[in-house]
């Protein structure tokens, strides 16, 4: 009897990470694009790496060394934590519903899963800022010690949050939602640039260097996995109880992670997607509802019919809501935080209708090829009119009140509640002009948005019409406001203090005079270039 010699299986943690090693050099060969974008992103990480670490070697010794460090070390795992939310689409290994077909326990496919996840660009970067920080604050054979468990400990902290999240969120990341949050993460990533800067320039003008951020790090060091940072520098001081406690602290939040990775594998793998469950009983029911009380509180005809299809268009359209969230932040952001800096004037705030009065420009190119469905109802100048003036209406639902928001925010701020009135007057002669000459813009100057690309706002050949379209309209709205701004000099200069209550009611009267004019003027050009405008904005 001849026994057939059995070859072993190979193990699944080293098949996943041939796969990840296939994945990602079958990626590089799809376009040269790619592979340089890969490069150029090696190389930076690299070149960071390397200044990081030269920073941690300079900064060994320092006494803000700890504090640095662990702020650091919390930085990155918020990094780690929000990465997915924002890039679903930048690891195909991101979405573990591809592997519910096959025959796989939890158990060894998360532990396959975490192997595979330290291969990569960011683990990587992620180790070197860690070793970087070890070695600017171990101390002693005991610091050493507890930084070669830390360093491990911390990657692997890092990267088991970041799946845990992925998982846990997938059916989400996949969805328009998801996609909602991929356009949404440059706003995040600038907004949150600018709270940094903002919180260096305060730092700056304290005077009290890095000193005044030790409150701050004393608490973060007993989260993980900052903890376990705070634990080497604990450990070279000859605090080892409080150095073993944090370090624990980072492997049992380790340990929960790996639980709810598992726990969210074995949902996502034996329970059915609830979206395809009544779905589409549920979706008619709540487009019913809102559409009922959003009908309810918009006029009738086809006035509350155009606002609210632009008022949908704003929510449910990733690219306008992009547009919309971002005006929203940064017109919000300009004016208060400089007036938070005590270098801004209530007339930042004019800076938030410039932001959102630059919506009405492009308007039938946020339309699409759906346009030819609006064409359809247009005939005369009196329908151009009308689709025109409720589109402004729809914008003026959310910019007005807004502007009186931001305006009242940034008098509050720099205690100035006696130039509120003069900034309201000026920010809506602003924000009529932009109506104004945004009507005219999407009449005169259209352009097609491209649907297939999250980064691309203008479709090819089309850029010089765009520049035409915001920044002459932008220049033309300066210009028509110059009334009122030389009214408010006048007033300024004159010496008439008392009287600068008026420009409330005049810019507000001013601004509604030039939206109608706009209008009025926009509306023929609308009618009569209807086919033009159809095929400018289906292009691409």
């Amino acid at each position: 009897m001849t026994t057939a010699s059995s070859v072993a299986a190979p193990s699944l943690t080293s098949v996943f990470v041939r796969l990840k090693l296939s994945l990602l050099k079958n990626g590089l060969k799809q376009s040269g694009g790619r592979t340089a974008a890969y490069i150029a992103s090696v190389v930076l990480a690299a070149v960071f790496a390397a200044l990081l670490l030269l920073g941690a070697v300079l900064l060994r010794g320092d006494a803000d060394a700890a504090t640095v460090t662990v702020l650091l070390a919390a930085v990155v795992a918020l990094s780690w934590t929000v990465m997915p939310l924002f890039v679903p689409s930048g690891d195909e290994t991101l979405d573990p519903s591809r592997l519910v077909m096959l025959p796989l326990r939890p158990r060894p496919l998360v532990r396959a899963l975490l192997v595979a996840s330290l291969v990569g660009v960011g683990p990587v970067f992620t180790l070197c800022l860690t070793v970087g920080a070890a070695l600017s604050v171990a101390q002693g054979a005991a610091g050493v010690a507890f930084a070669v468990l830390a360093v491990p400990l911390v990657v692997l902290t890092c990267v088991a949050l970041s799946r845990s999240v992925a998982a846990a969120n997938v059916r989400l990341l996949t969805s328009r939602k998801g996609r909602d949050l991929a356009v949404l993460s440059g706003l995040v990533i600038a907004v949150g640039m600018q709270l940094v800067n903002f919180g260096a320039q305060r730092l700056t003008r304290s005077g009290a260097g890095l000193s005044s951020l030790e409150p701050a790090a004393d608490v973060i060091g007993w989260l993980p996995p900052a903890s376990a940072v705070s634990a080497i520098d604990a450990a070279g001081a000859g605090d080892y109880a409080v150095a073993a406690a944090k370090l624990l602290i980072t492997a049992a939040a380790l340990v929960g992670l790996v639980f709810w990775w598992q726990r969210s594998l074995v949902r996502l793998m034996v329970e059915p997607d609830g979206s395809t469950i009544g779905a589409a009983a549920d979706s008619a029911a709540k487009d019913k509802a809102s559409s009922g009380l959003l009908g309810r509180l918009l006029p009738g005809g086809r006035t509350g019919t155009v606002m609210e299809r632009s008022l949908r268009y704003i929510w449910r359209d990733p690219k306008t809501k992009a547009a919309w969230v971002t005006s929203l932040a940064i017109g919000a952001i300009v004016p208060l935080f400089n007036a938070l800096q005590g270098t801004g004037t209530v007339y930042f705030a004019c800076f938030a209708s410039g932001m959102l009065g630059i919506q009405m420009y492009n308007q039938f190119g946020q339309d699409t090829s759906a346009f030819w469905m609006v064409a359809q109802t247009i005939s005369t100048t009196a329908d151009a009119y009308a689709e025109l003036r409720a589109r402004v209406f729809a914008l003026l639902t959310v910019t007005a009140p807004y502007t009186v928001l931001v305006t009242a925010a940034t008098a509050a701020v720099l205690g100035a509640w006696s130039r509120l009135p003069e900034a309201l007057g000026v920010a809506f002669a602003l924000l009529g002009a932009m109506m104004a000459t945004g009507a005219l813009a999407s009449a005169n100057f259209p352009y097609s948005i491209p649907q297939d690309s999250a980064y691309k706002n203008v479709a090819p050949g089309q850029g010089g019409l765009a520049w035409i379209s915001i920044f002459g309209g932008m220049l033309a709205s300066a210009l028509l406001c110059a009334p009122v701004i030389a009214l408010t000099l006048f007033l300024h200069l004159a010496d008439h203090r008392s009287m600068l209550w008026v420009l409330l009611p005049v810019g507000a009267l001013y601004g509604a005079l030039i939206a109608w004019g706009g209008l009025r003027i926009a509306a023929p050009r609308l009618a009569k270039r209807l086919p033009e405008i159809l095929a400018a904005v289906s292009k691409g």
